[in-house]
């Protein structure tokens, strides 16, 4: 299988890991002591956690709505959501949700590759994580510095 790449425009980064799991609070214990992360905000129903460049979803697993312990998704920060659209779509990829209602919005639109995996698209990022590694995210007053 071939495939054409644009090489002038900037490639999209994977940023992202979302990890359902039993309880947020020891699983980013663990990730600090383990990794050396450090958090970097609270989700809906977890926390995000960062090594600089990454983020890291550590997310309440919901066993009523069937989910399980393990990644429940990925995420791609993009430079232009439209033209990132048409591409994954073109590739196979299906639209699900969250489109931003503005230019200005946070948001992560979702979609499910061909194999059924879920994954995300921001221009915007995520807490903790920068787009390209020497530069640094700035998390409550705290510099983060990437790794090279």
């Amino acid at each position: 299988m071939t495939s054409t790449v644009d090489v002038s425009k900037e490639a999209p980064k994977l940023r992202h890991v979302a990890i359902l799991v039993p309880d947020p609070e020891a699983s980013a214990v663990f990730f600090e002591s383990a990794f050396g992360m450090r958090r970097v905000g609270n989700a809906r129903r977890g926390i995000y956690v960062s090594d600089g460049v990454m983020n890291v979803a550590l997310l309440r697993v919901n066993p009523e709505k069937g989910e399980k312990v393990g990644v429940f998704h990925f995420g791609m920060w993009v430079d232009d959501l439209d033209a990132a659209d048409a591409q994954v779509k073109a590739a196979g990829a299906t639209y699900l949700t969250g489109k931003p209602e503005s230019p200005n919005s946070y948001y992560e639109a979702k979609y499910r590759d061909p194999n059924g995996i879920v994954f995300d698209m921001t221009h915007t990022g995520w807490a903790g994580a920068v787009k390209e590694p020497g530069t640094s995210a700035v998390e409550n007053g705290t510099v983060l510095s990437a790794h090279n």
